[in-house]
């Protein structure tokens, strides 16, 4: 087969305790799926779940013990942090049960969905769509899977996010308002689940603004630090 320019590259994390590699499909990403970040978003109670996507090309992967570089984004002056779970789906489905949400997942990794918050703000008053807000170049860092086979329950993990050694973001991954099993029964209800599809599950209370100079460490019990320097 001949193409009329090269290819990209596939897009792959690493997997703890292996070499091989897990290739990205699409990334899925959970809104407001924290009752406190809801709230300090201007919303309540438990809405029914909604998603919205970011190309596989816009995740930063960064190694185990290495530390990444975040660039900064063009276009705003209010660039967000909202440390997240991530969910990396090995076996595909649609109307995929919770009950059976486990026999689907690979494994687990840290992520960060990015923002360019007021990019995104703007956008809303307008009532448009607002890609440009989340689904920008560099908005998805993830750090490595490690296989749900190596984990206990994941529901029981801590989650928080510290900047320059000063914690922003903590929670615990049992108060997600809809839990993992919840999140892929609606989302394959939606879309047909494959296999490299990556689920960011939403972000607790404390999201804020970085800057040039920040270093960020994401960190869920059990799971490999996610670490990044924005640039």
């Amino acid at each position: 087969m001949s193409y009329v320019f090269t290819p990209a590259p596939i897009v792959s994390i690493p997997i703890t305790g292996t070499d091989q590699r897990f290739p990205a499909h699409r990334v899925y990403c959970v809104g407001r799926n924290y009752e406190e970040h809801a709230k300090e978003m201007g919303f309540t109670g438990r809405e029914p779940p909604f998603f919205f996507l970011k190309p596989a090309d816009s995740l930063v992967i960064v190694n185990q013990g290495e530390t990444g570089t975040l660039p900064y984004p063009s276009l705003t002056q209010n660039f967000h942090h909202e440390i997240e779970l991530v969910v990396a789906i090995g076996k595909g489905g649609k109307n995929i049960q919770a009950k059976d949400t486990h026999a689907h997942i690979f494994g687990y990794a840290v992520g960060l969905d990015m923002t360019r918050r007021d990019l995104q703000g703007e956008m809303k008053k307008q009532g448009r769509p607002w890609c440009i807000g989340k689904a920008f170049d560099h908005s998805a860092p993830i750090g490595p899977i490690t296989p749900a086979s190596d984990l206990q329950k994941i529901e029981q993990a801590n989650i928080e996010l510290i900047v320059d050694g000063v914690i922003r973001q903590t929670s615990h991954i049992g108060k997600l308002i809809w839990n993992i099993g919840e999140i892929v029964e609606h989302l394959s209800a939606a879309w047909e689940l494959q296999p490299g599809d990556l689920i960011y599950s939403g972000t607790p209370e404390g999201v804020a603004a970085v800057d040039r100079g920040n270093v960020l460490v994401g960190k869920v019990s059990g799971l490999s630090d996610l670490t990044l320097i924005v640039k």
